[in-house]
C-alpha cells in the first residue's frame, strides 16, 4: 500500500504564540516551531500499517524553508526496523498567507503526483484547528474521507474506521484510495531512535514549487485567500474576579451574576 502522511510545522502550543503586526499571520520566525502533535499519530499509524502488511510511506509537507526541520523529525520516526521512505516538501514564497481552501488545492495537486492508496493526517492542526482540510482534499481528489478516526482497520482495499464522537463512535467504511484523519486516541507514537535520526539525514526529500504543480500564484497566498484576519489584539491580563459576600442574599446575587454572563 502506498501511504502518504500529511505533516505540518506549527508553533509550539506550549510556548508563547503571536501574530505578525504587518499581515496578521502567525509569527513563525519568533516561535518555537514543532511538528503538529496530531500528525505524529498519523505517522505512527502509517508505520503500523507498513509493519503489518508492507508498503511505502511518503511524508508530504507544505511550508517555508524552515519546515525541513519538521520533515527530518517525521522521517526519524520508526517502529523497530520499519522506517518512512521519503518526503515531499512543497515550498514557494507565494504560499504565504494561504487559507485552508488554497492549502487544500496545493496539497491535492501534490497528492495527484504521488498516487496514494491512503492519505493519513491529523484531525486538526494546533495553530488553525479548523478540521476541514481532510474533507476538502477528499472532495478535490474525488475520493472518500474517513475522519476523526480512533481506530483504523484495513482488509485488502477496504478501510473500516471507528469515528470518534462526543457520544461514542460510529463505524464507517470505504474503499481505497481514501483520506483518513486521526485523533490522539488511535495509538501512542514512539520516540525517534538514534538509528532513526541518523537514517533520516539520508532519506530523499523532493521539493516542489507551485510551477511544478501547475498551480497559479494568484490562487494561493493573500490574493487567493477566501478568509483573512482583519485585526488582532493580545489577550488582556487577568484581573480580579467578582466577589460575592453572603449577607443573606448571596444566592440571589450569584444567580444574577451568572445570568449577566449568560451562564444561566
Amino acid at each position: 500500500m502506498n501511504i502518504v502522511v500529511l505533516v505540518k510545522q506549527v508553533p509550539d502550543s506550549g510556548s508563547e504564540r503571536s501574530l505578525r503586526t504587518d499581515d496578521n499571520t502567525v509569527d513563525r520566525e519568533s516561535a518555537n516551531n514543532v511538528i503538529n502533535e496530531m500528525d505524529e499519530y498519523a505517522i505512527e499509524e502509517a508505520l503500523k500499517i507498513k509493519e503489518a502488511s508492507g508498503g511505502d510511506i511518503t511524508i508530504l509537507t507544505m511550508g517555508p524553508d524552515k519546515a525541513t526541520d519538521t520533515i527530518r523529525k517525521a522521517l526519524s520516526m520508526s517502529r523497530g526496523s520499519v522506517f518512512i521512505d521519503r518526503a515531499v516538501h512543497v515550498v514557494d514564497p507565494a504560499l504565504h498567507g494561504s487559507c485552508a481552501v488554497a492549502t487544500s488545492k496545493v496539497l491535492a495537486a501534490a497528492l495527484g503526483t504521488l498516487n496514494a492508496d491512503l492519505v493519513l493526517c491529523g484531525a486538526e492542526s494546533t495553530d488553525g484547528r479548523v478540521q476541514v482540510l481532510p474533507h476538502m482534499l477528499a472532495e478535490r481528489l474525488g475520493i472518500a474521507a474517513l475522519t476523526g478516526a480512533r481506530k483504523l482497520t484495513i482488509d485488502g482495499g477496504t478501510l473500516t474506521v471507528e469515528r470518534q464522537t462526543e457520544e461514542g463512535y460510529e463505524v464507517v467504511t470505504a474503499s481505497t484510495p481514501a483520506v483518513v484523519s486521526v485523533w490522539d486516541t488511535i495509538n501512542e507514537p514512539g520516540y525517534p531512535s538514534f538509528k532513526g535520526i541518523m537514517a533520516a539525514k539520508k532519506k530523499p526529500v523532493q521539493t516542489l514549487s507551485l510551477a511544478d504543480l501547475g498551480v497559479a500564484a494568484g490562487d494561493v497566498g493573500f490574493d487567493g485567500a477566501t478568509s483573512a484576519v482583519v485585526e488582532h489584539a493580545k489577550r488582556p491580563p487577568r484581573t480580579g474576579g467578582t466577589r460575592i459576600t453572603n449577607e443573606g442574599e448571596g444566592g440571589v446575587k450569584l444567580v444574577e451574576f451568572l445570568a449577566s454572563e449568560k451562564f444561566v
